[in-house]
C-alpha cells in the first residue's frame, strides 16, 4: 500500500518515499513517522532523550530534536531536525548529529539502530 504523503515540502516527501521504498520494515516505520501532519510531528527535547537512551547508543527522531535538557551520554542521533543548541550539546558529549539520510546510507539494515518519538 503506498503512502499518502502529507507534507508540501518537496525534500521530505522524497526521503519518505525513499525510505518507504527499502525492503527493511524499520526504515517503513521512520517514513511512517516522518509522514505525520505537522501539528502531531514528533518534537524530542534533549532531557528525554538523556533518560530512555543508553550511551554509545544510535536512536532516530522522525522529527526534531530540540536543545532543552542535558545530556550526559554519548549518543548519536539522527533526525530531520536538530536545533542549534541541541547540536552543540550533544557533540559536547562526544555524540555526533546525522541527518536521517546519512544513516541510511551508513545502515541500510536499520541493525542497531532505535526509533524514538
Amino acid at each position: 500500500m503506498a503512502l499518502k504523503l502529507r507534507s508540501k515540502h518537496q525534500q521530505l516527501q522524497h526521503l519518505i518515499i525513499e525510505l518507504d521504498s527499502k525492503e527493511k520494515p524499520f526504515w517503513k516505520a521512520v517514513a511512517k513517522g516522518l509522514n505525520r501532519p505537522r501539528r502531531v510531528g514528533h518534537k524530542i527535547n534533549l532531557y528525554r532523550l538523556d533518560k530512555v537512551a543508553a550511551g554509545k547508543e544510535t536512536v532516530v527522531v522522525p522529527g526534531i530534536v530540540l536543545g532543552a535538557g542535558e545530556v550526559t551520554k554519548k549518543l548519536n542521533v539522527a533526525a530531520l531536525k536538530f536545533s542549534g543548541s541541541a547540536r552543540q550539546k550533544i557533540e559536547k558529549a562526544g555524540g555526533n548529529c546525522w541527518s536521517i539520510e546519512q544513516l541510511a546510507k551508513e545502515n541500510p539494515e536499520g541493525k542497531g539502530v532505535r526509533i524514538f518519538g
